[in-house]
C-alpha cells in the first residue's frame, strides 16, 4: 500500500505540465533540511490528505472538524475543488512522497477568500506553515480576492502569530461560536488581510 502511494507522489512530482510555477515553492523542515514542495493537489492525493485532516482533527484542538468525519463526503468535496472549481484551490506540501499539510481557499463571489490549513504535528513550526500562506495568499491576488479571511481557535497562539506575520489583522471575535462534541462551546478569532 505504501509502495504504491509512494509511485503515485512520485509520478505526480514529475508529471508533464507542472511547470515551476504550479510546483509553486519548495521550504525546507527538519535537520538536515529536507526538500518539501507546495502544490496544486492532484485527485490521486486525495486519501493522503483526507490522513493529514483525520490525523489533525484527532487532537481535538486546532481545526473545527472533529472525528470520526465522513471521509467519503469529504473525498467527494476535495474532488469537485480539484476538478472542477476555479474559485477554489487546495494546496497540498508534500516531503518526498508523503502529503505533510494542506490548505483550502476559495474566493466567494464579493471578493473575500476564505482559507483553512492543517499541517501534521512533526511539521509544526518549520515554515511549513508560511509557505502555505505565501502561496496561498499569491493565488488569492491572481483570483481577483481583495481580502483573505480565517478564523483561529483563541487558544492557537502559533496560528496566530503566523497570521500576524503575514499582515493578518484581528478583526472581531465570535463568544462562545462553536460546539464541540463534548458540549463545550468554543469562540474564535475572526482576522483578515486586505490585498
Amino acid at each position: 500500500m505504501a509502495l504504491a502511494r509512494r509511485r503515485r507522489c512520485r509520478a505526480h512530482l514529475r508529471r508533464p505540465g507542472l511547470d515551476e510555477r504550479q510546483r509553486l515553492r519548495g521550504v525546507h523542515a527538519g535537520d538536515p533540511p529536507v526538500p518539501l514542495v507546495v502544490r496544486p493537489a492532484t485527485v490521486d492525493d486525495i486519501d493522503a490528505v483526507l490522513d493529514v485532516f483525520e490525523a489533525v482533527a484527532a487532537e481535538g484542538r486546532w481545526i473545527a472538524t472533529e472525528v470520526p468525519f465522513d471521509r467519503a463526503e469529504r473525498a467527494r468535496r476535495f474532488e469537485h475543488t480539484i476538478a472542477v472549481r476555479d474559485d477554489a484551490t487546495l494546496l497540498v506540501v508534500v516531503d518526498d512522497l508523503t502529503v505533510v499539510g494542506q490548505l483550502f481557499i476559495e474566493v466567494a463571489p464579493y471578493g473575500v477568500a476564505d482559507l483553512g490549513m492543517c499541517i501534521v504535528v512533526d511539521y509544526r513550526g518549520r515554515g511549513v506553515g508560511s509557505a502555505l500562506m505565501e502561496t496561498a495568499i499569491g493565488w488569492a491576488r491572481e483570483h481577483g480576492a481583495h481580502k483573505v479571511a480565517l478564523q483561529v481557535w483563541p487558544h492557537n497562539e502559533a496560528g496566530i502569530a503566523l497570521y500576524r506575520k503575514f499582515g493578518f489583522e484581528e478583526e472581531g471575535h465570535l463568544q462562545r461560536h462553536y460546539r464541540r462534541k463534548n458540549g463545550e462551546l468554543w469562540g474564535a478569532v475572526i482576522m483578515g488581510l486586505a490585498l
